[in-house]
């Protein structure tokens, strides 16, 4: 244990220095969206309004709370407040995890994930406020065995932030935790909204701000366009909405696949909930990575914050002994370590479409749809294909094994 936690002084305390600016990292500058974006963005939310003239205001209304938390340290400069901020989240997530791997039935495996993964992904993490989000996602989903109703809150309060955590919910096991679960996200973020809108004007712009969005260069969908640059195709990639994109023919036709593989995503859930026989420990934890790996393959923007979502999804599920998604995790963890090269290191290739830039999508995206598809197999395995076979083998008891939601801490 010391070992790990001497892991993560050491490499944090690199992130630090890179983010301070007293270490350089190779490529593009990544804490200009916190010195720039995020910094003119707090002047204009601390005047009681939201950014309406800024389309790259693509946020739920809660997210204004993270840009105006550097306000906290007022001995602090904004810039610097929100990086001493992001480590303390990050801190968060580490000993919401040490303390659930000291538990029956966990692991400090989850703790390794996310000590290791974080610093994979480089400076990016602090200059991000994604691992606010993420601690959020966390907390809520170690917090779903034992407690529905705080799962729940933590849930709808983190769609508020980003949207994606109430992907979280997806796992829930069906009947009463279900219920109360979802009652309690759906009224959090009910309450929340409202509020907002109440208290701030444009609380809900972002909805068509985000709506207009196309195909981002790092997306898996891009990777059409990456070749189709070689092949004669004629469009532009420029930043558009607060991202670099394509645009020209033909982009719109992707942008729409992509979220009709979405939807098919989607629809594999609600099946897979429908047909789901058994839920162990890990189960409610696995089923939340593979819904946030699967819309995030699927998305039209696979931004490199993305990737810290899926180390703090895999990290939850491999602090549960019962869990399955070792090998996803670990696919995770290597395109993380890509995303890295990609962006910020080497992403004036990714941007120019050349070979270096395209073979590093092909391998960070094609990571990334292997650990989908893995993760989910494995996950209809557990849940489902070994509980339907089971009738034609020999009898099997129905006491609780040690690590089932019955019997977990």
């Amino acid at each position: 244990m010391a070992r790990i936690l001497t892991v993560w002084v050491l490499t944090r305390a690199l992130l630090l220095l890179c983010v301070f600016h007293v270490l350089t990292a190779p490529g593009p500058d990544v804490t200009s969206d916190v010195t720039v974006i995020y910094q003119g963005w707090y002047e204009i939310l601390r005047t009681g309004t939201f950014p309406l003239d800024d389309v790259t205001w693509q946020y739920p209304p809660a997210a204004a709370l993270a840009v105006l938390s550097p306000a906290l340290l007022p001995f602090l400069g904004y810039a610097s407040a929100f990086f001493v901020l992001s480590l303390l989240a990050d801190a968060v997530v580490c000993g919401l995890l040490l303390y659930a791997g000291r538990r029956p039935g966990k692991s400090h495996r989850g703790l390794c994930v996310w000590v290791v993964g974080v610093p994979l992904l480089g400076p990016t993490v602090y200059a991000r406020y994604d691992v606010m989000v993420t601690a959020v996602a966390v907390a809520a989903l170690l917090a779903g065995a034992r407690h529905p109703r705080a799962m729940g809150a933590l849930a709808g309060f983190g769609a508020l932030l980003k949207v994606w955590p109430v992907l979280l919910l997806a796992g829930v096991p069906r009947g009463r935790a279900t219920r109360r679960s979802w009652t309690t996200a759906a009224g959090t973020a009910l309450g929340v909204t409202l509020a907002f809108l109440v208290a701030m004007p444009g609380a809900l712009a972002f909805l068509a701000f985000q709506r207009d969005r196309g195909t981002e260069v790092e997306s898996l969908g891009a990777l059409v366009f990456h070749l189709g640059r070689h092949l004669g195709w004629r469009g532009d990639v420029r930043l558009n909405y607060g991202s670099v994109e394509f645009l020209g023919p033909y982009v719109p036709l992707v942008s729409t696949a992509a979220q009709l593989l979405s939807a098919a995503a989607l629809s594999w859930l609600l099946a897979w909930r429908l047909r789901a026989r058994a839920w162990a420990a890990s189960t409610l934890a696995d089923a939340a990575f593979v819904a946030v790996l699967l819309f995030t393959v699927t998305s039209r923007v696979i931004s490199p914050q993305y990737m810290l979502w899926l180390v703090g999804a895999a990290a939850v599920c491999l602090a549960f002994r019962a869990s399955r998604m070792e090998v996803p995790a670990r696919l995770v963890l290597a395109a993380t370590f890509v995303t890295f090269l990609e962006f910020p290191v080497w992403f004036s290739h990714v941007v120019a479409g050349d070979p270096l830039g395209v073979a590093l999508l092909l391998v960070r995206n094609g990571l990334l749809v292997a650990a989908a598809l893995l993760a989910c197999r494995a996950l209809w395995r557990q849940t489902v294909a070994e509980h339907e076979q089971r009738p034609a083998q020999a009898p099997v008891s129905r006491a609780p094994s040690a690590d089932t939601c019955a019997s977990a801490p």
